[in-house]
């Protein structure tokens, strides 16, 4: 019955609102059935693993990268609307910063990105091996200005959260 009501799609955005909220340390099969009202092992009609999931929510979040039209602007305005919007993209996920480390992320999401941003260098003259290495450099740059946030994060979600304030009756 799960295969029926629950979708891939449904999983994936679930699980993104999982990891922006607990990370990657939050993420489990248990917690994000809970959250799709059903069980956990129901996930797995549509996802092999946690790994598996890790890498499919990892592409979903590359279509949140702007890629301009370089027909439309110049190679510059191209580069940079790429960077900041990779940049933003990671500091709102920044569960994807830390699996960097231990997850290759290369699906059909990722690979336009990539595409588009050796377009970019391309269209600025670099060919080969040497817009290869630019466009990497920028990206790079960027990954490591979205690790401070990224760093913090996991530390700002284990920190206790404030209780409201209890309310006790006194005698009027």
């Amino acid at each position: 019955m799960a295969r029926e009501t629950l979708t891939k799609d449904q999983i994936i955005r679930t699980a993104i609102e999982l990891l922006d909220e607990e990370g990657l340390e939050g993420l489990n099969m248990r917690s994000l059935g809970k959250r799709l009202g059903a069980a956990a092992t129901a996930v797995y009609w549509h996802v092999k693993n946690k790994d598996d999931l890790v890498l499919l929510v990892g592409d979903q979040v590359w279509d949140e990268v702007e890629l301009p039209d370089l027909d439309a602007v110049d190679w510059r305005t191209a580069a940079t609307s790429m960077a900041l919007s990779l940049h933003a993209m990671l500091v709102r996920h920044p569960w994807l910063v830390q699996a960097f480390g231990s997850h290759l992320f290369y699906g059909p999401r990722k690979a336009r990105h990539d595409d588009r941003i050796l377009a970019v260098y391309e269209a600025a003259g670099f060919s080969g091996a040497a817009a290869d290495r630019d466009a990497a450099s920028v990206s790079t740059y960027v990954l490591g200005n979205a690790l401070g946030a990224s760093a913090t994060a996991s530390p700002r979600r284990r920190r206790p959260r404030p209780r409201a304030a209890s309310r006790t009756c006194g005698a009027a």
